[in-house]
Formats: structure tokens, C-alpha cells, sequence
């Protein structure tokens, strides 16, 4: 039973790392494109710096979207 529930945990933040990701290399390429550059003018280390980067403002901003829902849910906005 434990270890069941432990696959579904992991099948859903494995989900949900993904999705993460997915949108960090979205508002990467776009981080990029606004630069005039192109990816090719990046190393891969660079690359994943970046990336990196637009990976921790995603998280940020649902953290913060978490919270705002939690305190609309108790009524102290």
C-alpha cells in the first residue's frame, strides 16, 4: 500500500517537474529572442543557466499564486 501510494506521489511531481521545465525553456527561448540573440549563440552551460532561471521564476509565481488562493480560501485577502 505505501509503496503504491509513493509511485503515485512520484508520477505526480514527476508530472509536474516537467511541466515546470517545459514552460522554463518556453519563457527561456523567449528570454533569448528578446535579447536579439540566437540559441545557437549560447553554450549549453549558458543555456542551462538560463534556463535554470526562468525554472526558479516559475516556481516563485506559483508559490505565490498558492498562497493568494489560500488566504482568498480562508477570507483574509
Amino acid at each position: 500500500m505505501i509503496k503504491k501510494l509513493s509511485a503515485i506521489k512520484d508520477g505526480v511531481v514527476g508530472r509536474y517537474q516537467s511541466r515546470i521545465r517545459e514552460k522554463a525553456i518556453t519563457q527561456a527561448k523567449a528570454r533569448i529572442a528578446l535579447s536579439h540573440r540566437n540559441i545557437k549563440d549560447f553554450s549549453e552551460s549558458e543555456l542551462e543557466v538560463i534556463v535554470q532561471d526562468e525554472e526558479q521564476k516559475v516556481k516563485g509565481s506559483l508559490k505565490q499564486s498558492a498562497v493568494v488562493a489560500a488566504l482568498i480560501v480562508l477570507g483574509l485577502s
